[in-house]
């Protein structure tokens, strides 16, 4: 009979609290941020009483800060539209909370329903449009936080259409949930 248990050779792990890793509090890889964006759309009570929809602008408002990020909540009425952009420093997390939004790039169109995530890269330009006839809401991360936005003059819609003849689904930088 053998004396030596795992417990007897490495010691008990909870009377090792060194050697345990702590949680973290503030996400700091894509796919924390990804993780993070998913818990605030999964709890609708931290941001659905805070929606607001306006017919003259898009609506915003901040969420969350942390070391280095931000969240904010946005609202789409039909018709509404970012204008053709990038986040200059920032990269980003889109999250579709409620509804459907269309995203427009050089390569095509894509539409992100309810759910759908985008990740995209400093320097990534995108127009984000609500082509629907229902509002939407949306949850964006940036980080660092979003200190710029310089807007582009719009592709040229015969360039667009080649563009999107061309676009591969398999080229997406949509995430899975």
């Amino acid at each position: 009979m053998n004396s030596d248990s795992d417990l007897q050779i490495a010691g008990d792990i909870l009377e090792v609290p060194h050697l345990l890793q702590p949680a973290k509090e503030h996400p700091t890889t894509v796919a924390e941020f990804a993780g993070l964006a998913r818990e605030l759309a999964a709890d609708r009570a931290q941001w659905a009483h805070l929606v607001r929809y306006d017919a003259t602008t898009r609506w915003y408002h901040r969420l969350r800060t942390g070391p280095g990020y931000e969240v904010w909540l946005l609202s789409w009425v039909p018709g509404q539209g970012s204008g053709l952009h990038d986040h200059g420093r920032s990269s980003g997390l889109l999250t579709v909370l409620q509804g459907e939004l269309t995203e427009r790039t050089e390569r095509g169109r894509r539409t992100l329903a309810e759910g759908a995530q985008r990740v995209f890269a400093p320097g990534y330009v995108h127009e984000v449009v609500n082509d629907s006839l229902e509002p939407a809401v949306s949850l964006h991360v940036y980080y660092p936080g979003l200190t710029e936005m310089p807007m582009h003059a719009p592709y040229d819609r015969d360039d667009q259409a080649e563009l999107r003849a061309q676009c591969s689904p398999a080229t997406e930088d949509t995430v899975s949930a």
